[in-house]
Formats: structure tokens, C-alpha cells, sequence
């Protein structure tokens, strides 16, 4: 399965320019089914912003994302606001709407919580034979989400607008996900600046092992990788660490 992680300075609140951006950006991919699955950052028309009126996806957004799919005959994922949650939306290769993950984990530092609402319940899917469960940005900071999930993942995806300052966790907590759960991990962040942070950019897959397989830096454009689901099942059949994890009760901090 081929992927396309695509990272750029995402226009500050202007969804227009964005999507011209982004038709700029994938211009050069082939067509047909050359890539299977477009990626793109977190809140992905606005870059991450409070402001909920700007953030929701109208009907038109969403239209835009379904021809990207229908063009490219891709699965599509996005980022964005709907009914009050940010939400990592993935769309088949003819434009329908095959999961809609909200993020669970929101940033309280910023005050996330005061202009969204949390989501309640984790996605798993399948993306032709590939098991994907979406997470988003804060959440990769949560390992439980992830163990409970692993059982039915061949793919963990990381939406993100992660920043600069702690662009080191963003690169250790994406491999350390793929290593604890034997299954690759795509992170897809933004980069450049908005009128608050500074984005790292580093989208990158790691494989089971915790290989990097792909890696963009700070470099804005659309760069692709190739996921193989044969060596998810070989790292667990030689490596059956999953079997052994226990159930610890749940007790609050001292």
C-alpha cells in the first residue's frame, strides 16, 4: 500500500487558500490508484484554532476533500470541526465517509476543552485490507488508546499540529507507538508558523520494529511511503509481545 503524507505552512484560518494549496501541492502525484492513501494535518484548512465558526467544515469542505478522492481514487484523511469535536474524517476511493474519529484527548494547556467537545469512543476501520485506527495530535501522548486498540490495527494515524519545541516527543512518542504495538504509526504534522507556534513538520511512518520508513523533516511538499501489512503479521508471529500484556486495575495517581 502505497501513502502520500502531505505537510505545508497551512494558511492561518483561510480554508480558500488552503485548498489551493493543496491542489498545488498533490499536482504532481499520478493519478488512478498510483497512491492509495492521501494524509493530511490536523484541522487541516484552518491549522489549529479556538474559534469553532472557523474551524466546522461546511458542506462545501467536505466536497472539496471527496473530489480529491474521486480524482485520485484514493482513500482521503482530513482534519477538521464538526458538530463541536475535531475529528480525523477518512474518506473511501469514491468520496464516502468510512470513519469520523473525535479527538478524545483535548489540549488543556490551550484551553481546548473550552472550544470543543471530547471524543467518547476509539474508530477502527479497514482502508481496502489494512486495519487503521486514527488518533489525533494530543492523543499520541496517551499509550492506553493505543494498547487497547492493537489487537485490531495494522496502522496507527497521527494527525497533528504539533510544535516545534517539542518536536523530539512528537519523533519519540511516533516510534515508541509503533515499537509497543509491533505495527506501523503515520504521523502527519504541519509545519511552518501561525500567528501563535512554530509547526516541525517531521511527518514520518515507522515500521513494527520502530524503523523509521519514511521521513519529510521540515520541508514542505507531499512525500509517499510504502506500508507492507506482511511484515505487521511477521514482527507479532516472531514477536508475540502482545499476548503477554496484563489488564492492571485502573487506580488514580498518589
Amino acid at each position: 500500500m502505497k501513502i502520500a503524507l502531505c505537510q505545508w505552512d497551512i494558511a492561518y484560518e483561510d480554508k480558500e487558500a488552503n485548498k489551493r494549496k493543496i491542489k498545488r501541492l498533490i499536482h504532481g502525484l499520478p493519478k488512478g490508484k498510483a497512491v492509495d492513501w492521501l494524509i493530511f494535518p490536523e484541522m487541516t484548512l484552518t491549522s489549529f484554532s479556538m474559534k469553532p465558526r472557523v474551524t466546522t467544515l461546511t458542506d462545501a469542505d467536505l466536497a472539496f476533500f471527496a473530489g480529491l478522492a474521486k480524482e485520485r481514487s484514493a482513500f482521503v484523511s482530513f482534519g477538521g470541526v464538526r458538530e463541536g469535536r475535531n475529528l480525523l474524517i477518512t474518506l473511501d476511493r469514491s468520496g464516502r465517509t468510512v470513519s469520523s474519529y473525535a479527538k478524545a484527548h483535548l489540549f488543556a494547556r490551550l484551553g481546548e476543552e473550552k472550544a470543543y467537545k471530547p471524543g467518547d469512543k476509539p474508530e477502527n476501520f479497514l482502508l481496502d485490507r489494512a486495519r487503521v485506527s486514527p488518533t489525533v495530535c494530543y492523543d499520541l501522548r496517551f499509550p492506553y488508546l493505543y494498547w487497547d486498540l492493537a489487537g485490531r490495527t495494522d496502522v496507527f494515524v497521527v494527525i497533528a499540529c504539533w510544535p516545534t519545541r517539542r518536536a523530539e516527543n512528537w519523533a519519540t512518542l511516533l516510534r515508541a507507538r509503533a515499537i509497543e504495538n509491533l505495527c506501523y504509526v503515520v504521523g502527519v504534522n504541519r509545519m511552518g508558523r501561525d500567528p501563535g507556534f512554530e509547526y516541525c513538520g517531521r511527518s514520518a511512518v515507522y515500521d513494527p520494529m520502530g524503523v523509521e520508513v519514511a521521513a519529510c523533516g521540515g520541508k514542505e511538499g507531499v512525500f509517499t511511503a510504502d506500508i507492507a501489512l506482511s511484515r505487521v503479521a511477521e514482527t507479532r508471529r516472531k514477536l508475540p509481545f502482545l499476548k503477554d500484556r496484563k489488564p492492571w486495575p485502573a487506580r488514580s495517581p498518589d
